[in-house]
C-alpha cells in the first residue's frame, strides 16, 4: 500500500470525509483511476491508504534513456483517457492531470491526487486558475 499524510489537522470524522479527493474516489471505481483503500484518522492527523504503484510518469520519462515507442505512448495515453473518460461520464473532473498524478506499475497507469477533483455539478467558474506547481 502507499500512504499519505494530509498537512493540515483534522478534529472531526465528518470533515475527513467531506473533502473532494474522497468523495470522488469513494464514487470512482475504475481500473485506471487508483483506489482509496481506506481513510484513518489518528491523533488529528488523516491518511489515506492507496493501492500501491510503483513510479508516477515524471519519474519514468526522467529516468528512460530512449523516447517512449508510439506503441507504449497508444498504450499509456489510451488508458488514461479511459480513466479520464470514466470520470467524466460519473461526473467528475480531475483539474490537476499532469506527469507527477499519473501512476505507473508494469504497463498499468492510473489517475491519482484527486485534491483538486470537483464534481459538473459543482458551482462555476470551473475556469479559476489552478496549478500545484
Amino acid at each position: 500500500v502507499a500512504i499519505k499524510k494530509m498537512k493540515r489537522k483534522f478534529y472531526f470524522w465528518e470533515e475527513c470525509v467531506s473533502l473532494r479527493e474522497v468523495k470522488s474516489l469513494r464514487k470512482l471505481n475504475h481500473p485506471n483511476i487508483v483506489k482509496l483503500k481506506e481513510i484513518v484518522q489518528e491523533n488529528n492527523e488523516l491518511f489515506f491508504i492507496f493501492e500501491y504503484m510503483e513510479y508516477n510518469l515524471y519519474q519514468i520519462t526522467r529516468e528512460r534513456q530512449s523516447p517512449f515507442s508510439e506503441a507504449e505512448i497508444r498504450n499509456l495515453m489510451s488508458q488514461v483517457l479511459q480513466g479520464l473518460a470514466y470520470m467524466h461520464k460519473n461526473g467528475y473532473f480531475h483539474r490537476d492531470l499532469k506527469p507527477e498524478n499519473l501512476l505507473v506499475t508494469n504497463d498499468i497507469i492510473k489517475i491519482a491526487d484527486f485534491g483538486l477533483a470537483r464534481e459538473v455539478t459543482s458551482e462555476p467558474p470551473y475556469t479559476d486558475y489552478v496549478s500545484t506547481r
